[in-house]
This record gives structure tokens, C-alpha cells and sequence, in this order.
């Protein structure tokens, strides 16, 4: 059965956790939540180790709870923010995401540090909102069963999956056809494949639509980032392989199509802004005033899809093919694929070398049924350090 959203009802009062709230997703929540007003508020936030930005939004925002990663600096900023409870290391997280006054968590920390802080929001029967690839690449089945048994709202908040679950909203899931996920190709999509040898982390990191922090901007710019929405939406709406597909679209105006047995296409499209997809799944399933200025239709806009390379972007096709086998293998391709990227921003590595380390580990990879939590933490842990040496 598709997981379409059917939720129906006025829009409560929000009151959010924030994990990951010094990140590009966090700060543009914290925008929202300003702009909504009263009806919005922040009870909890969590971060990692920028305690200089975290104490300037509790002195805005008020949360109750705060969580720093680093001890040391959750230390400090408690000397700073004497008033307001901070604690420490992934039970900070933890406590953030399963406070008890908190509706709605906005999962936002990058990578598999974010998958028990969403698993325990989900027990603890808060609604997420869910900008963390990582928990259903490497964990899909497993978090959508919880997701299943705690009849919890999960709201997407990626640009590509809130397109998909706004276009979904009303539709009958047996009239589906395919989902299309659009891609923007990154700075080297018009790069010849000789010249990739050369990337340097500087000019990996300068996308050509969208501000995201270095992790998500290096996803983009190898085509994993759309590996990576493929695997997510494949759980997300519970829809096979097959009717899932990519093209790339330059422009970044729409964000994704559903595609239905008529022929009829839903597109939704907007100027490429985390803005809008973060208040749609705060004001669900209201629509609100929004931050950005009405859409002009009149400038030159062409739209363009092309078929993405895999040849020179194999990191899409390892994704694609970690999707249809299904088992371990997402999990060890999302955890391989971390360290690569971390060891490419350290300029351990060369941009070229993230898909050719990644195809050597995958194809060694034993793949094995998922059964839990411990199992996806046990197989994160051995393909980190095999990424690490590799």
C-alpha cells in the first residue's frame, strides 16, 4: 500500500524540536517560525558544536532543552545560558527529539546521527518532519514500520518529496504511474568528463541553485544526493523501483512530477527555496503566507530535462542499483559514502575517487536482511571503517 498523505483536520499549535538547528535546514526553520508567529513556538533544540549560534537562537526563541554533541562545549554554553537546561552527547539528541511538550520535530541532522533521535521522536508519538535523507536510506523499511505502528505524521521536508506528497495529496494511489524526481546536475553537469580529475573541494562546493551545507552540496554535485531522494522515496510513498525515475533539470523551478495512468502530470514548482517546503510541513494541512514574493512568470524561464550520466556520475547508478537489491546495501552505501565525502572535503581524496572507492566497497559488500536498530548501527560501523582505510 502507498503512503499517501490523507491527513485532514485545522492546524495546531506547533510546538518544535529542532535537530540539527545550526544547520542550513535549522536556521531557515527558525526564519519560518518567525515568520508564522505566535502559533509556532521552539520548546527544544539540537546541534553539534556551534554553541556561538545556538545561544543567539535560544536568547530569540526560548527553547527549554538544548542538546550539544560536544560535551565540552555543551559545558560552556550552560556557563552562557545558565537559565535554560543544556545537555550533552547523542542523549542530548535524544532528549530534544522526544521532549515532552514538543508536537513536532524537525529531523535535520545530517547523516545516520540523526536516525535514533528521529526512531525515538517516532516511539514518543511526535509528528516529524523529515529533512534527514540518511534515516530512510539506510533504515527505510524498519522506520516506516515504527512510522506504521505509531501512527505518527511523517512530512517530508526535503524539495523533492514535499513536491511528490503535495502533488499525492487527494489521489487515489492505484492511478499512480511513476514518481519523477528532478535533479539539478550540480556544478559539473556541463563539466567534460577529463576535467573532473582536476575538481577541487572549492569549486565542488559552489552549487548553481541552492545554499546547503558541504555534506548535502558534495551529494549534488556527484548526483548521490538523487541516489540517495530515490531510496527515500521509495519508503516514503511505498512505491516499487520501477515506478520511480530521475531527470535532470537545470533550472531547479520544478521540483518534482507525479506522473498518473491518464497521462495527466502533477508538477509542483516554485523558485528553488528551502522556505517553501519547511513551512508546508509546519502549517499542514493548511497553506499559509509564505516568505517569498509571487512567482514571475514573465522573466526568461526555459525549462530543460535531459537524461542524467551515469557514466559520469556513477554514484547515481550505484545508488540505483543499492535500491533494487535491497537488504544492507543502502545502509552500507549511505555509511561508505559519508566517509568518502568527509575525506574528500578533507582533500584526502579527489572528487572522482568518491564513486571508484564506492563501487570497490559495494561490490565486496555481503548483503543481509535488516532486522534492527542494532543490525543498521553494527553495518554503519563496519563500512565506516572499511571507507576509512580503503
Amino acid at each position: 500500500m502507498i503512503h499517501l498523505p490523507h491527513y485532514a483536520g485545522a492546524c495546531v499549535m506547533k510546538k518544535i524540536s529542532i535537530l540539527g538547528s545550526t544547520g542550513s535546514i535549522g536556521t531557515s526553520t527558525l526564519e519560518v517560525v518567525r515568520h508564522l508567529g505566535d502559533d509556532y513556538t521552539v520548546v527544544a533544540l539540537a546541534a553539534r558544536r556551534n554553541i556561538d549560534l545556538l545561544e543567539q537562537q535560544a536568547k530569540e526563541f526560548h527553547p527549554q532543552l538544548i542538546a550539544v554533541f560536544d560535551h565540552d562545549k555543551a559545558a560552556e554554553l550552560q556557563k552562557r545560558l545558565p537559565n535554560i537546561e543544556v545537555v550533552a552527547g547523542g542523549e542530548g539528541a535524544v532528549a530534544v527529539a522526544t521532549h515532552s511538550e514538543a508536537n513536532f520535530v524537525v529531523s535535520a541532522m545530517s547523516g545516520l546521527a540523526g536516525l535514533l533521535p528521529t526512531i525515538e521522536a517516532i516511539k514518543a508519538g511526535k509528528d516529524v518532519g523529515l529533512a534527514n535523507k540518511e534515516v530512510l536510506v539506510s533504515g527505510g523499511e524498519f522506520v516506516m514500520s515504527l512510522v506504521n505502528q505509531y501512527q505518527i505524521k511523517l512530512i517530508p521536508i526535503d524539495s523533492e518529496h514535499s513536491a511528490l506528497f503535495q502533488c499525492l495529496v487527494g489521489e487515489d494511489p492505484k492511478t499512480i504511474r511513476r514518481l519523477v524526481l528532478t535533479a539539478s546536475g550540480g556544478p559539473f553537469l556541463n563539466t567534460p568528463l577529463e576535467e573532473l580529475e582536476k575538481v577541487t573541494v572549492e569549486r565542488a562546493l559552489k552549487h548553481p541553485n541552492w545554499s546547503m551545507g558541504a555534506k548535502v552540496t558534495i551529494d549534488s554535485s556527484t548526483l548521490m544526493n538523487k541516489g540517495l531522494e530515490l531510496i527515500e522515496a521509495r519508503w516514503l510513498f511505498d512505491i516499487p523501483p520501477e515506478q520511480l525515475e530521475v531527470v535532470v533539470h537545470p533550472q531547479s523551478i520544478i521540483h518534482s512530477m507525479v506522473e498518473f495512468c491518464d497521462g495527466s502530470i502533477k508538477a509542483q514548482m516554485s523558485e528553488p527555496s528551502m522556505l517553501i517546503p519547511i513551512q508546508y510541513s509546519l502549517t499542514f494541512p493548511e497553506r499559509k503566507q509564505g516568505l517569498l514574493p509571487p512567482f514571475d512568470f514573465l522573466q526568461s524561464r526555459v525549462l530543460q530535462f535531459h537524461h542524467p550520466d551515469t557514466d559520469k556520475f556513477p554514484c547515481l547508478a550505484l545508488a540505483i542499483s543499492a535500491l533494487e537489491k535491497g537488504g544492507s546495501l543502502p545502509c552500507a552505501m549511505n555509511a561508505a559514502n559519508e566517509v568518502l565525502v568527509e575525506r574528500f572535503l578533507k582533500k584526502k581524496i579527489g572528487w572522482l575517487e568518491i564513486g571508484k572507492k564506492l563501487e570497490q566497497l559495494l561490490s565486496c559488500h555481503n548483503v543481509v536482511k535488516i532486522g534492527s536498530l542494532q543490525d543498521l548501527q553494527d553495518i554503519d560501523r563496519a563500512v565506516r571503517e572499511e571507507a576509512e582505510h580503503i
